[in-house]
């Protein structure tokens, strides 16, 4: 895309002029929930919540991949980090997220543990190529964007016969994550979330058609959007437009990126290699069918099966609000440990720890 058209999306008359159509649009308060971090980040940044209209109210919702990452998981990962043999590689942001304890992947290689950060899954397979007398474990994480990339590295490591690589599968798919976030939302009291601006990135893989039920079954308006300032203030324009019609509608305004089909290339690699499985959400719980195992053709790559990892639910960090958080039952700055036993910098949950956490947000742009 041209810098010329993307700087349409930035444009001030454009986006006053759209912001008066939604101050004349609305009829009543509009809590909307952005799925993604992406958004999360793209709406403190452009300024946009500051100038919104006082009756709508934003919600983060569950869509930053290491803020749901749960604490069991991340003690997965640090138990293997300390077995012989093995070298964990892993995406940058994961390296400070806190287990049940507190430790971090960053703590246990300060401690001697071998964890490399890398950039891509075929830089853990090189890694591999490289150290052939250790099993070098990618952490599989994050959402239907990033899963696609995995799976066709362990494609590419049965090709070239690396057979040290191994990947620990912890993917998550956000539609069931949906689901299980409206069964539990009180609308009827006055909170609860009203409509949602949809992730583009997950939408570019999977399509719009998943969404559906989010609209037909429980009545909230949804739409597609992207993340210049333009696209914000389009998507909670069609939101307004749903909630004056009384119609929830499904909406994809992010034609320029997505296809209301996704990306069926992407998706039939995901499906060789993965298949669906229950799985541990940060906040939210054990959720059916909403995250993804290795397949049995693929299973010599399965770090899970490989060392008999079991995971099994534990609580919560003391005093850590990021589950409330993901849930949009609780503003960052409400959690008591925000911005005090908790920040950037010394960070006591995932939410602070990501760029796309909406804690982080909240503390990186001073949210009142």
């Amino acid at each position: 895309m041209s810098l010329e058209i993307l700087d349409q999306f930035h444009d001030p008359a454009l986006c006053k002029n759209v912001l008066a159509r939604l101050n004349d649009t609305l009829t009543g308060p509009l809590r909307f929930m952005e799925v993604c971090g992406t958004h999360t980040v793209a709406i403190f940044r452009s300024g946009l919540r500051s100038i919104l209209p006082k009756e709508i109210v934003h919600l983060s919702g569950p869509g930053c991949p290491v803020c749901v990452t749960h604490e069991s998981e991340v003690n997965a990962f640090l138990d293997l980090a300390g077995k012989p043999g093995v070298i964990i590689a892993t995406f940058g942001d994961l390296m400070r997220v806190p287990g049940s304890h507190g430790r971090t992947l960053k703590a246990a290689q300060a401690d001697g543990a071998r964890v490399k950060v890398v950039y891509s899954p075929p830089d853990a397979i090189k890694l591999a190529a490289e150290n052939p007398d250790s099993i070098v474990v990618f952490l599989g994480v994050g959402f239907e964007t990033t899963a696609p990339g995995v799976a066709a590295s362990i494609i590419m490591a049965k090709r070239q016969g690396v057979t040290n690589f191994r990947v620990l599968p912890f993917h998550k798919l956000v539609p069931p994550a949906l689901m299980a976030l409206l069964s539990d939302d009180d609308r009827e009291s006055g909170g609860g979330i009203d409509a949602f601006i949809m992730p583009g990135h997950v939408t570019a893989i999977i399509g719009i058609e998943p969404y559906r039920p989010v609209v037909e079954r429980f009545g909230r308006a949804s739409v597609v959007a992207g993340f210049e300032p333009l696209d914000i203030l389009q998507a909670l324009l069609f939101l307004a437009e749903c909630q004056r019609d009384k119609t929830p509608r499904l909406a994809n305004l992010y034609r320029r990126v997505v296809r209301d089909e996704g990306n069926a290339k992407a998706r039939a690699v995901m499906a060789e290699v993965f298949t669906t499985a229950d799985a541990l959400w940060r906040g939210l719980g054990r959720i059916p069918d909403s995250g993804l195992e290795i397949a049995d053709a693929y299973a010599a790559f399965d770090a899970k099966r490989e060392f008999d990892i079991e995971i099994k639910e534990c609580p919560p960090l003391p005093g850590c609000k990021c589950g409330e958080v993901l849930k949009g039952k609780l503003p960052p700055n409400r959690c008591p440990l925000f911005g005090k036993a908790c920040t950037p910098a010394k960070p006591v949950g995932p939410c602070m720890v990501s760029t796309e956490g909406s804690c982080a947000a909240y503390y990186k742009y001073q949210v009142d």
